[in-house]
């Protein structure tokens, strides 16, 4: 028996024809679906229409929708306008055009599923590609739809503008908007803007350095700022190691101490204060060895609220396949990241290891290509921070507890300006400071 595609006639006029009586309803229903959504390709084009009337300022009404549908081919001269006519027979008002577009949309989602199911089933009776990689491509399917994003169709320009239109009007209104999500560092913020949506942002530094407690440090302000979800794959240190590092950060108390149990009556008063307030936040930690893209991603999607993702580090991540060696190994995973910063439309944080190319040289400030194993690294990151505290290469540094001056150098800012910002690192609770010159006299 053949069956046919779910789709219903009557609520793909009817919404139409809503929008022709009261051209104002196009508002109401933009943001809930796209041309792409109806069944009927004269009705795509007919929606089309209307939208570049509406962003054009033009009167939506029959004489000028006949001739936009005349100028781009659709009808010819004589035809169509008995068709455009019915359509604002077939409703009375426009009181009920959501209504008509969440008929619209589920039948279209009902027909994405479909198509899906046939794209996954092909896959699978292929067995050309392996179960992981066609359980990663079945899960991206449908998670797709679910987040109301069909990947197989392409978007007319006019419905991008739209959105374009209604972002710039939230900037304009909104200055905390043009900043993306902040650092929660007051003078690295003032450089970087923010970290962008889809943003892959890489740490880099020599071991020793502290890009794990900078990461650390950024993902618990994140957490608390945003009250969003912040994910953190250690594929280094266990979970219990990762959190003595967060508390004492946040309790301010000895990080030796902590580990050791040499405890002070007023450090458990501020781990309580600190853990108190991390149990409120939204952090969740993953310390999976050997971790994969393709399981981060799975896990990831699962994630409600999702505001931050966070990765320590790079040189222990896995390749999906077998690659001839670690180069296109790394390669193949940092372009992974940037495709799952981009699907997940948050900013992925990566830790990665420089080479010893610092040690040789006279200047020891890191630079591009100290970065290990690939230059796609250098490519796909958006944003690319390295590190580096001069004290550190001080023979007679007996370990200081004092705070010391740490450089956060932005090699690379896909969004804005480079420069070098100088924070205070305080080892003992592996803890960096904003330093505002501006107002601090201390």
């Amino acid at each position: 028996m053949i069956r046919k595609l779910p789709f219903s006639m009557p609520a793909e006029q009817s919404l139409l024809g809503s929008v022709l009586i009261d051209p104002a309803a196009l508002n109401e229903v933009a943001d809930l679906l796209n041309a792409e959504d109806f069944y009927l390709s004269e009705h795509k084009q007919i929606y089309l229409a209307m939208h570049e009337l509406f962003l054009t300022n033009s009167e939506i009404d029959v004489v000028t929708l006949i001739d936009m549908l005349v100028v781009k081919g659709i009808y010819d001269k004589s035809g169509g306008e008995d068709y455009i006519r019915t359509l604002t027979e077939a409703v009375p008002d426009a009181l009920n055009v959501k209504d008509y577009a969440r008929i619209v949309k589920e039948k279209s989602i009902l027909r994405q599923l479909i198509a899906a199911c046939g794209e996954i089933s092909e896959s699978a009776y292929s067995e050309q590609e392996s179960v992981t990689s066609i359980l990663d491509h079945a899960e991206h399917l449908i998670f797709n739809i679910a987040q109301g994003r069909d990947t197989k169709n392409f978007r007319h320009i006019r419905e991008v503008l739209g959105d374009v239109y209604n972002h710039l009007h939230e900037l304009n209104t909104n200055k905390e908007a043009t900043q993306g999500t902040q650092t929660g560092f007051s003078a690295l913020d003032r450089v970087l803007a923010g970290m962008g949506k889809s943003d892959l942002i890489l740490i880099g530094a020599r071991p020793g350095m502290g890009k794990t407690s900078f990461a650390l440090n950024i993902a618990t302000n994140v957490a608390k700022q945003t009250k969003k979800a912040v994910c953190i794959f250690s594929l280094e240190m266990s979970a219990e190691q990762l959190v003595n590092r967060v508390l004492a950060s946040e309790a301010l108390v000895n990080s030796y101490a902590l580990r050791t149990g040499e405890l002070q009556p007023e450090d458990w008063e501020h781990l309580a204060v600190a853990a108190g307030e991390l149990a409120g936040c939204d952090i969740l930690i993953d310390d999976t060895s050997g971790m994969t893209v393709t399981a981060m991603k799975a896990k990831l999607r699962r994630v409600q609220n999702l505001g931050l993702v966070v990765i320590d580090y790079l040189g222990l991540m896995q390749g999906d396949g077998h690659k001839d060696n670690r180069v296109q190994e790394v390669s193949e995973i940092s372009r992974s990241l940037k495709i799952m910063a981009k699907e997940l439309m948050v900013p992925v944080v990566c830790c990665a290891q420089l080479s010893r190319g610092p040690e040789s040289r006279t200047d020891k400030k890191p630079m591009l290509s100290d970065l290990r194993d690939s230059g796609a690294i250098e490519q796909d990151a958006d944003t690319v921070i390295f590190l580096y505290r001069s004290e550190y290469y001080k023979t007679d540094e007996q370990g200081s507890q004092d705070t010391s001056i740490a450089e956060v150098i932005i090699a690379k800012n896909r969004h804005g300006s480079q420069g070098t910002v100088e924070m205070g690192w305080n080892g003992q609770f592996t803890k960096f400071i904003t330093i505002d010159k501006e107002q601090d006299q201390d």
